[in-house]
């Protein structure tokens, strides 16, 4: 590989983290075609991004970054899940890792804070963005659908009482 093409690829790894809010270093050692493929498209589906680093050049991108901390953690076969939501991407990752072994969580980085390998597994744990949404939407709206019900009782309960005496005077 020449030093355009070397030059290149650091400017893009460093522009692709550059608007990111979660890094998160796997060790992926014999993952499949098809195994990597299939990582691919569920960071995707989940709004996130997997790519496969080259040491060197990941270490030269995050030099000047907020993830310079986490240089160290670019040993041996690694790439990155990054993604904007700050659960995504360690979500998906922690679950591919705990189906496959050929994928190993060593690390990660939140906005500048450095993670560990248990505090990325804790970020997966939790609710992802969109998930704390529809929670809020939820206990929002619970409120008025109980309103809608107190309110319609009293009608509804007249409406039995009235249907009773009708189909009395119809019996009689």
């Amino acid at each position: 590989m020449d030093r355009a093409k070397k030059e290149q690829l650091v400017a893009s790894l460093r522009e692709s983290v550059g608007d990111v809010a979660l890094l998160v270093v796997t060790r992926q050692s014999g993952l499949s075609v098809a195994e990597a493929t299939d990582l691919r498209r569920q960071m995707r589906h989940a709004g996130a991004n997997f790519r496969v680093t080259k040491n060197r050049l990941a270490r030269l991108a995050l030099k000047d970054t907020r993830f310079a901390q986490i240089v160290p953690l670019f040993t041996g076969p690694t790439a990155i899940a990054t993604s904007k939501d700050p659960v995504a991407a360690a979500k998906v990752a922690v679950e591919f890792a705990n189906k496959n072994d050929k994928l190993t969580i060593i690390g990660g980085a939140l906005d500048d804070k450095v993670l560990g390998v248990d505090d990325v597994k804790a970020l997966a744990a939790l609710p992802s963005l969109d998930e704390l949404r529809a929670r809020i939407v939820c206990l929002l709206s619970a409120p008025a659908t109980r309103i809608a019900t107190v309110l319609g009782a009293p009608a509804e309960q007249m409406a039995r009482v009235v249907r009773a005496y009708s189909e009395k005077d119809e019996a009689a």
